[in-house]
């Protein structure tokens, strides 16, 4: 765990939700199903440390919506779920049976595109307060264990923020994770423009 003030974590957690208010909006209209979105936790770890802080998720196989961003901070952004939560999410979504282990692609596609208004919303939300632009990469759905999906060229100590995010729609909990990986400095430009920022 990379040390971090009460403080900071609040902060940044209010950045992510700020995001995902937004998006939740979005998918809401989007999709015409009443959506909550919540993160009641986050984290900051060290790239090495991924494997032990994800726990059981990381022998499953996962399904995740991944973007790279780039500016004043660079990384990628994931949106991860492990598999049950993945095929009630879409099957809610879609209105559809239980899902078989195989996502096919108009599924993947829901999938992507949840993920694409989630992953977008919250960087939009971290530019705002860096008061800046962030380009991005098209999102990329991807498939396999935590350490394959994540499986980036990253350092070791690189930091990577980690927030649990809820999905409540039509009374299903559903969890996920958006996880941030940033290039080593970018972190610290990130940190230093939320604790200079007026509401920090």
């Amino acid at each position: 765990m990379i040390a971090i003030t009460t403080e900071l974590r609040d902060a940044l957690r209010e950045i992510i939700n700020i995001g995902v208010g937004k998006a939740a909006g979005m998918l809401n209209e989007l999709l015409n199903n009443h959506i909550i979105l919540e993160v009641p936790q986050v984290a900051v770890i060290p790239f090495s440390d991924i494997e032990r802080e994800f726990g059981l998720m990381r022998t499953l196989s996962v399904s995740a919506v991944r973007l790279r961003f780039k500016g004043p901070i660079t990384g990628v952004s994931s949106l991860v779920f492990p598999p049950d939560s993945a095929a009630k999410l879409v099957d809610i979504l879609m209105g559809e049976e239980p899902l078989s282990d195989d996502l096919d692609a108009i599924k993947i596609g829901t999938l992507s595109e949840v993920g694409n208004i989630i992953l977008n919303a919250v960087m939009a939300s971290f530019s705002n307060t860096l008061e800046t632009r962030l380009s991005y990469t098209i999102p990329a759905y991807v498939e396999g264990s935590m350490t394959s999906v994540l499986h980036l060229d990253m350092e070791r100590d690189a930091p990577v923020l980690s927030a649990t995010t809820r999905f409540t729609v039509e009374s299903h909990r559903i969890e996920g994770e958006i996880i941030l990986l940033f290039e080593i400095g970018s972190f610290d430009i990130l940190k230093a423009a939320v604790e200079a920022a007026p509401n920090s």
